[in-house]
């Protein structure tokens, strides 16, 4: 009897093969924004070397000289076969699809389809600090609706804000994120479709930031805002960029709910001319070809947040933390260290370890901090340590 094909196996944990020595030679901003004795768990970069299909993808466009303009709907069509596949979503429709240069651009340009200068856009703070920042340099007000203590859609609060926000005819817009960064929850679809039903009923236009969609630990599931009912005339914002660490490779897709591709129709058409071509061509290749890898990824992934539990419990207890549904990022409230609003301050300046503050995310940050978990497991460790050590130290310890 002839014996059974070898099943290719599985790739390696992509955040287990770089050395520190190896990522202290790179040039982004993670590894070169603090000296060499600080660790970096901060911005939203992965510590993995590319995936082997996008690697490949981008070494032979360079040898063609394939570096002109973007043209085409592979990418939308990686995206569609994607969702089907991951979340049993056939509703990425390619025409109602449009390339923008990356999602938080494409979250101006949606929003500038469907608010006006100094229309209100409703966020659920603490929420990812861009969504101020370019909401507000756009001429538009941000209204929080902070999440509910269980970190949370509150919809009592959404409720409210939503109201609020179209009182004297104003048109307005829900920025969801989805999952939630910095707090990693994953809306469930009974949250999603109560979010549809209310914006509906208040006349909110919804444009969903999802960047983070493939992005889930075990047991969660990610559903897409414009699977669920009631969400047609919904916009969201999807990108390879965070699950492949493509960031700078920029390219993103908006896509349209079937009542919203009018809308998505007005957008200017030089838009689609600001991304990258070689961008393109990496996010379709992650999305067509990089499942296994992506798969590897989050089971390295999980681990990463079993294992912060248990150097918290062991090192840290007084800092509370829910390990997060999706993202690589971990939430940690750090109040009841004496600390004051920015701990990440501290502890960059006593344990040499570099987090994300709290206090840009809006109401509720204050006192927390964001730690990036897509990196080894030992950096992780040698994080809290140092963490640890440094409160150690505190005179008033």
């Amino acid at each position: 009897m002839e014996p059974m094909p070898r099943r290719a196996a599985r790739p390696d944990n992509p955040l287990r093969v770089l050395t520190l020595d190896q990522l202290r030679r790179r040039t982004s901003m993670k590894w070169r924004t603090y000296p060499e004795d600080v660790l970096p768990l901060w911005v939203a970069e992965m510590d993995v070397p590319l995936a082997e299909p996008v690697a490949r993808a981008i070494t032979d466009a360079v040898a063609l000289g394939d570096t002109g303009y973007p043209a085409g709907s592979a990418f939308a069509e990686a995206l569609a076969a994607f969702a089907s596949k991951r979340w049993g979503w056939d509703g990425v429709a390619v025409e109602r699809t449009a390339i923008v240069p990356d999602v938080m651009l494409g979250v101006v340009e949606m929003l500038r389809l469907v608010t006006r200068s100094g229309d209100p856009v409703i966020v659920n703070s603490p929420v990812y600090p861009p969504f101020y920042q370019f909401v507000r340099n756009m001429d538009r007000q941000v209204v929080e609706a902070p999440l509910g203590p269980d970190r949370r859609v509150d919809f009592g609060t959404l409720e409210w804000a939503f109201r609020r926000s179209v009182a004297d005819g104003r048109a307005a817009a829900y920025l969801l994120c989805s999952p939630h960064n910095p707090t990693g929850t994953v809306h469930t679809p009974e949250e999603l479709s109560a979010v549809a039903r209310l914006a509906a009923e208040c006349g909110v236009r919804v444009v969903a930031d999802e960047i983070h969609a493939p992005l889930v630990a075990a047991g969660s599931t990610f559903t897409p805002y414009l699977s669920v009912p009631g969400a047609e005339s919904g916009l969201s914002l999807m990108s390879a960029s965070k699950a492949w660490n493509l960031a700078g490779l920029k390219a993103a897709l908006a896509v349209a709910g079937p009542a919203a591709a009018a809308d998505l129709a007005r957008m200017p058409e030089e838009v689609s001319h600001g991304p990258s071509h070689l961008g393109i061509l990496a996010h379709t290749a992650a999305l067509r070809d990089g499942g296994e890898w992506l798969d590897a990824l989050l089971a390295g992934l999980d681990d990463n947040r079993r294992l912060l539990t248990a150097l918290l419990a062991e090192r840290l207890p007084a800092v509370r933390q829910t390990p997060a549904q999706g993202t690589y990022l971990a939430w940690l409230d750090c109040r009841t260290l004496g600390l004051g609003d920015d701990p990440a301050a501290f502890f960059l300046d006593h344990a040499r370890v570099a987090l994300t503050s709290g206090t840009g995310f809006g109401t509720g940050g204050a006192g927390h901090l964001r730690m990036n978990l897509a990196t080894s497991p030992e950096l992780v460790t040698e994080a809290v340590r140092r963490m640890a050590a440094a409160l150690a130290l505190r005179p008033d310890a």
